[in-house]
């Protein structure tokens, strides 16, 4: 490709956490250097980028300096300031595009489009109101969970109603905010796809890991997951159609509940995934190379794995248990270098090797 960007070119970032750690690192790799954008002080990614740039996303001088000093543009998150996006789309390549944040962005939008491309979601209701909110229970009935459209994760902006009389209490948590009802799901276990898409419109998939959460944080993804054939099929085929519909480029995490009659979309996260930190150990091009491939127009990496991995995060003072891990045989480990630990904050993870892939 003529566009491809070479080695030395600068890639800007923005965000400042362990995500975009990781992929500073999976950049130097390849001989790029990298420029994080991020407003809070001594972020993560500080230690291992080439430039840092300490400014809100609200500073309109910042990011044209920083859109100057860098080749393209991409996200460790989602919640990015319209305004500040639309600065720096004028100014250089923005991958992944706008179209994939803003049905990212918003709970109804997303589900909107999944059902859109005729894939199976949770049954849902908006709720802009006490009114809304009775009517969408009568609709879908209890058990169900009632989430804020933006701005959740980790458990955030939600509230679980196990019966109609939840309603009040459920509602005054979201504090005011548009939110969604969503059915329970008489699911069996949640496994999510790691999938790429190039700019030249070629995708790779990894394969499907399963997911165990605790208190709505992630604690470990398995790969291989558990899946029949068809059903490992059709989670790797639903995942390039997401990327294909948004004329995708970059990594994308797709989740998904698997339940005895097909697979229901979970939600999908337009950037690299804690569900797919397993790829670091467990294949020769990781979720995180494979973005940087990506967004400079490379060829993708070969998305098989050479193992099966065990992906464990360490959660605030889980970070305490690494002396004992480091003594693990085929265990690395992966330290973000937050000197804090908190409850509920990801200091790390790390990667067990449980057997290699016969003939791999």
């Amino acid at each position: 490709m003529t566009d491809r960007l070479p080695p030395g070119s600068t890639i800007g970032i923005l965000g400042g956490g362990q995500l975009g750690r990781m992929l500073s690192v999976a950049a130097a790799r390849l001989g790029f250097r990298t420029h994080i954008f991020e407003p809070s002080a001594n972020p993560p990614a500080a230690d291992v980028a080439h430039a840092v740039t300490t400014a809100p996303y609200e500073d309109e001088a910042a990011l044209r300096a920083f859109a100057t000093s860098v080749d393209v543009i991409t996200y460790e998150f989602e919640n990015i300031p319209t305004s500040a996006l639309d600065l720096l789309e004028a100014l250089k390549p923005l991958h992944p595009n706008r179209r994939a944040l803003a049905v990212s962005q918003d709970r109804l939008e997303e589900k909107g489009f999944l059902t859109g491309l005729g894939l199976a979601v949770a049954p849902y209701r908006p709720v802009g109101s006490r009114e809304d909110l009775e009517a969408a229970i009568h609709g879908i009935g209890t058990p169900a969970i009632l989430k804020t459209t933006r701005l959740g994760y980790d458990g955030k902006g939600q509230a679980r109603l196990m019966e109609p009389d939840d309603a009040a209490e459920a509602f005054a948590a979201m504090g005011g905010q548009p939110a969604v009802l969503e059915g329970f799901v008489r699911f069996t276990h949640e496994v999510s796809v790691i999938a790429a898409r190039g700019r030249d419109g070629s995708v790779a998939v990894y394969e499907p890991g399963e997911n165990v959460h605790l208190s709505g944080i992630l604690h470990t993804t398995t790969v291989p997951a558990r899946l029949t054939a068809s059903q490992r099929t059709d989670a790797v085929l639903l995942a390039g159609r997401i990327l294909n519909a948004l004329d995708y480029v970059g990594v994308m995490g797709v989740e998904l509940f698997v339940t005895p009659e097909a697979l229901l979309v979970n939600e999908i996260a337009p950037r690299v995934h804690n569900s797919g930190h397993w790829t670091q150990n467990g294949c020769a091009v990781d979720q995180f190379e494979q973005h940087i491939r990506a967004i400079t127009g490379w060829p993708l990496g070969d998305g098989s794995r050479f193992a099966d991995v065990e992906m464990e995060n360490l959660i605030g003072h889980d970070v305490a248990r690494v002396p004992a891990l480091a003594l693990e045989k085929h265990t690395a480990i992966h330290l973000y270098g937050k000197a804090e630990a908190r409850p509920g904050r990801k200091m790390g993870h790390v990667n067990r090797i449980l057997r290699p892939v016969t003939g791999a």
